[in-house]
């Protein structure tokens, strides 16, 4: 490879830099421009404005797509670049998808309402969907993909969500990793996340890069207790749980605790249309899971359905729910609480000392999440000030995201190869913290890129 060669390589950072969300890389090199991701910012107060403002790059130039995963902050501007004029190929693994499409649709029905209430114009409609369906192609991991100009791709498994993947992309010899989301494995359904040690660039997230969960045995064993706890005092429990993965892994936990008498019998709730729609979709591709799920399904055992489980997919199946009598679990979306049904069980029993609120995820600065997990003793509901009396408490190890120490374990099998390590998709103080411990663990070269910055790198 000739040195002018190598220096036409590069990467630009146009969303999901010094922030979570927004998701949004292009890789160019000797004219192949290539986007990874392209997702919806979320949880600021600017958001709106930054998800609507035109793409700062032009979309009908862009030859490939690479999804990651199916969460809106990696695929919610798709169908946006689409009707600006993106006629490229888009891959993902095929559980990415069905996912993708299906949040896309799902979230449509919460833009029309703030496009109503903000007398704004709707980032994409049904027929950009559609259009987006038929470009997207779908590959198996280690399908190998020649996209032009020598440069081959491959997904490799991350470990996040159902058929979430990392981006391969290799060209004479060199390679770069763009790693999406990297799942905290061992998880309860999924593969672990798989060892890279080859890659000369790695594009790395962040979210928990400056602290540490719970181990898996000590995330049990809390579910086990808060759930007891909310029982025995004759509450509510409420989860905001995302639809995609975290409820799967929920449920599975809690079918482990009935099936083996671990809580006593209690209603329990499942109350998110998504999240429903999501579980069938896991259904359909058992073959992503782990042996040991696998095994647990062979024999049998339902992991998604148990005894005391009711899945509530109409408007009124919802509403009914106020009439149970307490004590019950409600697992409902959305996550960060930022809308959706929680809000509805948030709103009716954030007032009751007796009740508990888990949070078992992420919460994005701004999000209603985030206010009560940093304390709030006063939140604002659907317009009515609502006081907080009962327990709010978190399980991090729940997050679907590598902790700290296990992304420095991660990077640490490249250690040999890797040149750079670019850390995104976490906020500042996080991604921040995690490249200067890279940096003092590993000795390697890791940098924390900003919004619109243009990185060359030898490919």
């Amino acid at each position: 490879m000739s040195q002018d060669t190598n220096h036409s390589s590069s990467i630009t950072f146009y969303g999901g830099t010094e922030t979570v969300t927004g998701s949004n890389f292009l890789f160019e090199t000797n004219g192949l421009k290539i986007l990874v991701d392209c997702g919806l910012f979320q949880g600021c107060r600017i958001c709106g404005d930054l998800n609507v403002e035109p793409f700062p790059y032009n979309p009908s130039s862009i030859d490939i797509l690479f999804v990651t995963h199916g969460h809106l902050d990696h695929v919610g501007r798709i169908p946006k670049l689409v009707r600006e004029g993106f006629r490229g190929v888009i891959y993902s693994t095929p559980p990415t998808r069905d996912l993708g499409e299906l949040m896309l649709i799902d979230s449509m029905g919460i833009m029309e309402k703030e496009a109503k209430r903000e007398h704004t114009e709707l980032l994409y409609n049904t027929e950009d969907v559609e259009k987006a369906m038929r470009l997207w192609r779908t590959a198996e991991y280690h399908e190998p993909l020649s996209l032009g100009a020598g440069v081959t791709a491959r997904l490799k498994d991350s470990g996040h969500i159902l058929g979430s993947s990392m981006v391969e992309l290799e060209h004479d010899g060199k390679k770069i990793v763009f790693t999406g989301d990297l799942g905290n494995s061992p998880a309860p359904l999924l593969h672990d996340t798989e060892i890279v040690n080859d890659a000369d660039y790695l594009v790395i997230e962040s979210v928990y890069g400056d602290r540490n969960h719970p181990s898996r045995e000590e995330q049990k064993g809390l579910l086990k207790q808060i759930i007891e706890e909310t029982i025995m005092s004759g509450g509510a429990l409420m989860i905001p749980a995302f639809s995609i993965e975290r409820t799967q892994v929920l449920l599975a936990e809690l079918n482990e605790l009935i099936e083996h008498k671990k809580i006593p019998p209690v209603p329990i709730f499942l109350d998110s249309p998504l999240a429903i729609k999501a579980t069938a979709i896991y259904e359909k591709y058992e073959r992503y899971f782990n042996k040991e799920t696998m095994a647990l399904i062979k024999s049998g055992d339902n992991i998604f359905n148990f005894h005391g489980l009711k899945s509530t997919l109409r408007t009124e199946e919802s509403k009914a729910i106020n009439d149970v009598p307490n004590p019950k679990v409600i697992i409902a979306g959305s996550g960060m609480s930022a809308g959706g049904r929680i809000i509805h069980h948030e709103k009716r029993y954030l007032p009751d000392p007796k009740s508990t609120l888990l949070l078992v995820g992420y919460q994005a600065p701004g999000t209603l999440g985030r206010e009560l997990k940093d304390g709030a003793k006063e939140v604002t509901i659907l317009g009515e000030r609502v006081p907080v009396r009962a327990r709010v408490t978190e399980i991090s190890g729940y997050s679907g995201h590598k902790d700290s120490d296990a992304i420095l374990d991660f990077v640490s099998h490249d250690k040999g190869q890797a040149k750079k390590i670019f850390v995104v998709m976490g906020e500042l103080k996080s991604a921040t913290f995690l490249a200067q411990k890279i940096q003092d663990n590993l000795s390697l070269e890791a940098v924390v890129p900003k919004k619109g910055e243009k990185m060359e790198i030898l490919f």
